[in-house]
């Protein structure tokens, strides 16, 4: 766990903080470039052998809406949802969307519902994907969203029309918080109960 009495350090976590002006329309052709390339379909592969199929989810709806841009099938039938993110440069943390418009205060993909099960973030230039399973992502974030945004700052990206605010967190940081938010305590009257107990 993070201790809240360490210094607070604002040079890790260092995408570039001046803000960036974004086309909503370049930013989407962009996104769907990367959807053909064979790499996703190679790194899915490594991460699930049993792999049957990746079928990318192209059309506005629901299901995109909820932030599924791939459904993979495993030979057992087994399905998992995956909303892929792909960075330019290879930075040394994720940067989590804390709100998608600043302004309306309409969540970011790190606090919002999600229909996926896996974020996909990927780094293009190192060929480097991080697959970061969503319940545990957004409970590290309700644990340590408050202490991140104070320890590593903020960034805002110009969009037309709205700004959108990310914290840019370590990796290493990150996961460690993931891995934590996996362990549930109950509540101490709940120890002991026996029931089930091997």
């Amino acid at each position: 766990m993070s201790n809240p009495r360490a210094p607070v350090r604002k040079d890790r976590g260092i995408s570039a903080s001046r803000p960036r002006r974004h086309c909503f329309h370049d930013s989407l052709a962009l996104s769907e470039s990367f959807t053909d390339a064979p790499w996703w379909i190679d790194m899915y592969r490594r991460a699930f052998p049993k792999l049957a199929s990746a079928v990318a989810v192209r059309n506005d709806g629901w299901a995109q809406r909820g932030g599924i841009d791939r459904v993979l099938t495993l030979d057992c039938g087994r399905t998992y949802t995956v909303d892929e993110k792909v960075r330019m440069e290879d930075w040394p943390d994720i940067l989590l969307e804390r709100w998608s418009d600043e302004a309306r205060r309409i969540p970011g993909w790190v606090q919002k519902p999600l229909a996926c099960d896996f974020i996909a973030y990927a780094f293009a230039p190192s060929g480097v994907c991080y697959l970061l399973p969503v319940v545990p992502l957004q409970r590290a974030w309700r644990q340590h969203g408050k202490e991140w945004i104070r320890r590593y700052g903020t960034r805002r990206a110009q969009n037309v029309g709205y700004v959108s605010v990310s914290v840019p967190v370590p990796k290493d940081v990150l996961m460690r918080a993931m891995a934590e938010a996996m362990v549930v305590h109950l509540a101490p009257r709940f120890s002991g109960l026996g029931v089930g107990a091997y």
